[in-house]
């Protein structure tokens, strides 16, 4: 026998030994991905005839000469038994993968992945073990994987190791960039679901002027007159009489809207959705609905038959487009919500505000302590000087404050002159003056009839705000629409103070009406869509598009951006559009956009962050001694009493995960990709206020802590204070009305004035939303205040593994740690009697920053992100 064959079999032999065992866990599509009842046996033929998938490792360590020294690229391997393996859709599945270790590849910092199959899989781990050297390599993918047709290049994983670009591995260098180009596309062309483009556009696709001229509504974003943040592109064509807008997709076809894919809603959280959801199938349904209740009015005739929402349910009536509906619309779940089988439709949960006492919504200590720890905690501010200030035009705008006035305003401030309260930080204001009155007479135009409203309120000795006043303002009405602005001098303002029996009685109810109508719209439209949802999007796309998943301010952002596309992609779709769900149950209707548009105007970055914010308010003054560095000047205050535990917290969590990879300033600024990332958010994300001098420069350490800071604290803390709270505190309509439809009888009307004192709940459910817009909002707010299955909570992140580096991850724990003794300090002050601010005459515990929350209405619960 020759002894080189025995030599060269000797060498195979232990070649062959050299085997990296590798787990892949993929979960496949499914039936909610709407197409294709047979997934699996497709795949599987193609299996049979050759068509795998496979994955080819990618150095880390030695880089291909023949290729610009881009990382060497191993063998292919493939997943294993997959005709075999019996899978559920929806369910995780595990694959055995093993390829050949090639010394000359060495340790692996990344791989492609090839799908030859005809159907796409959700690809979430692979494992490698026992890699010499090295032992295992973990890689967190997460991610669609289409078929390899619909990709120009092969799909890219990186490891779960983290590098700032300076320090990336040669031999990956290239791939990181690749990926980032790749995510960034070219800017053209319709996106189409396989697509993982991260793009940006104008809110140009609300409406559509040309099929209907009343749904014509102004483009946001572009322009000094209308300045909006950018939304994600989806290159739809634009219509062919006005190319300025973009055409819209069928309202059944909402699911189908471009968002990249990784972006869109798992299965767990659709199918949750579309079990609560689409009790919001009412506005399609809107105009037979409207003529059927026409036939047979249905007001409420009284609060005991608004409280037949929740006792027992009212009927739809029966129409054919229900039948035909159903007919549409593929899911067993919605054909069960739209039933027509003549059960009861419209059945709620009963709200907290009302669920231990049905009238303590009607105390004026409740309707002030909602402004402390309602659902829009957010807005009042203190008061500095009297009569309030007003910015708009004195010549248009009447800001006098009457003698009489101020001496019953006087006569409850515990002894106090209005100058001695103001002096004493005593007086405070909930002002929506400015913010309506140049809207006003288009909206009084419509069916909404409203005012624009201050309310003065005094902080009395025992922490309890009391309102003191109310001031109604609106244009006489010969002036509505017939004179321009600027000769406009007919504003007509007329202040009401507590009353508890008579007309005059209901009448300081209706004025508290007004107030919460003003509150509602600038709640929904401004504090929660606009300073929410719409602002952090493009630090999505930003970020999507310049920091790489390698980079660490990636991967300190990413889960709190979880689902934000998705969610505001719907609202584009059904919620904010021209003739949408939220212009028919918020006062502004059609106005409303273009209103949330010019609050945009006043929108600063930096004024995000919750001590500045309280500060700007003057409800705080800096304070080095105190635990934030802020004393808060209502102590009772539970909304900024949480949220500056939880801001800190969360700052706490950012300095010390950036401290770890940015040692000094300079690192910031030689840190290519985050350099990059901030000049697009400026420039493009919020592209209307690029040249605002406020602006973080992005030079030192200490910038990048707070901007992530505030990203963080806006998608998590601010969203779950301004949303959680809709259902437990709106829906219930006569606390929370959203609309008004008359203004306040005048003595002269004797047959409406006398309803006043004779049939006061009559009268105040004349004036506020009417039965049929009062179910769409309080199912748009049910739906808004769930918490699905799927839900991932402040402190916590969808996997263990994210990071490789050991102090982030003790870093990370720390913070979990502190919002649990956070969670615990939320519920003792909850139960100490002294602090009745948190509790109230309703008797709802402040929960909307208690951290963590189970499924469902609770009430309480901070999402890492902006994700319903």
């Amino acid at each position: 026998m020759d002894p080189n064959t025995d030599e060269n079999s000797n060498k195979r032999s232990k070649h062959d030994e050299k085997k990296i065992k590798g787990t892949v866990v993929l979960m496949k599509k499914s039936l909610l991905d709407f197409d294709g009842l047979s997934l699996p046996l497709v795949d599987r033929i193609e299996e049979v005839v050759g068509q795998k998938v496979s994955l080819q490792l990618i150095s880390a360590v030695n880089g291909d000469p023949g290729k610009d020294l881009r990382g060497k690229i191993g063998k292919k391997a493939y997943l294993e038994d997959w005709i075999t393996k019996i899978t559920t859709p929806s369910a995780d599945v595990s694959f055995n993968v093993t390829f050949e270790w090639d010394e000359e590849v060495g340790v692996p910092g990344a791989f492609t992945i090839t799908n030859s199959h005809h159907n796409e899989f959700y690809l979430k781990t692979v494992t490698l073990e026992g890699v010499p050297d090295h032992g295992q390599i973990q890689f967190i993918c997460n991610s669609w994987v289409y078929p390899k047709k619909y990709y120009e290049k092969d799909r890219v994983f990186f490891t779960n190791q983290t590098y700032l670009p300076g320090e990336t591995p040669a031999p990956l260098c290239h791939y990181r960039e690749e990926e980032l180009l790749t995510l960034r596309g070219n800017g053209t062309g319709k996106l189409e679901e396989w697509d993982r483009v991260y793009d940006y556009d104008l809110y140009n696709d609300l409406s559509e002027p040309e099929t209907d001229l009343k749904y014509g509504r102004p483009i946001l974003g572009g322009s000094s007159k209308y300045p909006y943040p950018r939304r994600g592109r989806t290159g739809r064509p634009p219509l062919e009489k006005d190319p300025r807008y973009e055409s819209r997709l069928p309202l059944l076809k909402s699911l189908s809207i471009y968002v990249p894919r990784d972006e869109r809603f798992s299965r767990l959280k659709l199918s949750d959705l579309v079990a609560y959801g689409l009790k919001s199938v009412f506005q399609f349904l809107l105009p037979e609905f409207e003529a059927q209740f026409d036939k047979t009015p249905e007001e409420f005739d009284n609060l005991e038959d608004v409280m037949k929402l929740y006792d027992g349910g009212i009927k739809i009536p029966d129409c054919h487009l229900l039948e035909s509906l159903r007919k549409e619309i593929p899911f067993e779940t919605l054909k069960e919500i739209l039933r027509t089988d003549g059960e009861r439709f419209c059945h709620f949960p009963v709200p907290q505000v009302i669920e231990e006492d049905r009238s303590a919504w009607r105390t004026d200590e409740e309707f002030a302590r909602e402004m402390l720890a309602g659902l829009n905690p957010v807005v009042i501010r203190r008061l500095q000087e009297f009569p309030p200030n007003s910015k708009l035009n004195p010549k248009v705008y009447n800001n006098e404050a009457n003698s009489k006035t101020k001496e019953s305003i006087e006569k409850n401030l515990e002894g106090l002159t209005i100058d001695e309260a103001l002096k004493n930080k005593k007086l405070f204001i909930l002002d929506y003056h400015d913010a309506l009155m140049p809207y006003l007479k288009r909206i009084n135009s419509t069916s909404s009839k409203t005012y624009a409203t201050r309310t003065l309120l005094f902080l009395k000795n025992d922490g309890i705000l009391k309102p003191l006043a109310i001031e109604l303002s609106k244009f006489q009405e010969e002036d509505q629409l017939r004179v321009p602005e600027e000769e406009q001098l007919g504003e007509e303002s007329v202040v009401y103070t507590p009353v508890e029996h008579g007309a005059e009685g209901t009448i300081w109810q209706l004025a508290k009406a007004y107030v919460a109508v003003n509150d509602s719209g600038y709640h929904q439209l401004i504090c929660h869509w606009l300073h929410t949802h719409a602002v952090i999007e493009p630090f999505v796309i930003a970020t999507n598009r310049q920091l790489s998943v390698l980079h660490p301010i990636n991967k300190l952002l990413h889960p709190h951006f979880r689902d934000t596309m998705n969610i505001n992609a719907l609202a584009r779709q059904a919620l904010i559009n021209a003739g949408g769900l939220l212009e028919k149950t918020v006062f502004p209707s059609k106005y409303a956009m273009e209103w949330s548009s010019a609050a945009y105007k006043d929108w600063v970055f930096p004024e995000q962050a919750l001590p500045a914010d309280l500060i700007k308010r003057g409800v705080a003054v800096e304070d080095a001694k105190s635990p934030h560095g802020v004393r808060l000047l209502i102590e009772d205050y539970p909304y900024a009493v949480d949220g500056l535990e939880i801001w800190s917290a969360i700052k706490t969590w950012v300095e010390d995960y950036c401290s770890f990879y940015y040692k000094t300033d300079e690192m910031v600024q030689k840190d290519t990709e985050l350099q990059t990332w901030w000049k697009e958010l400026r420039e493009k994300g919020h592209g209307d206020k690029k040249n605002e001098p406020w602006w973080p420069k992005m030079r030192a350490r200490a910038e990048l802590v707070e901007a992530c800071t505030i990203i963080i604290w806006v998608a998590s803390a601010l969203h779950a204070a301004v949303n959680f709270g809709q259902f437990p505190y709106g829906g219930y309509p006569p606390n929370r009305p959203a609309m008004s439809r008359r203004f306040i009888p005048k003595i002269e009307n004797k047959i409406d004035y006398e309803e006043l004192e004779k049939n006061p709940d009559r009268a105040f459910l004349k004036t506020v939303t009417p039965q049929l817009q009062s179910i769409l909002g309080i199912s748009l707010v049910e739906i808004l205040s769930r918490h699905t299955a799927d839900e991932v909570f402040l402190g916590r992140r969808d996997t263990h593994d994210w990071t490789t580096d050991k102090k982030p991850l003790e870093a990370f724990e720390r913070f979990g740690k502190t919002l649990t003794e956070i969670e615990a300090r939320i519920t003792r002050m909850n139960e100490d009697e002294k602090m009745r601010n948190r509790v109230g005459p309703a008797r709802v515990p402040y929960t909307l920053l208690f951290p963590t929350s189970g499924v469902g209405l609770t009430g309480k619960g901070i999402p890492n992100s902006v994700s319903i």
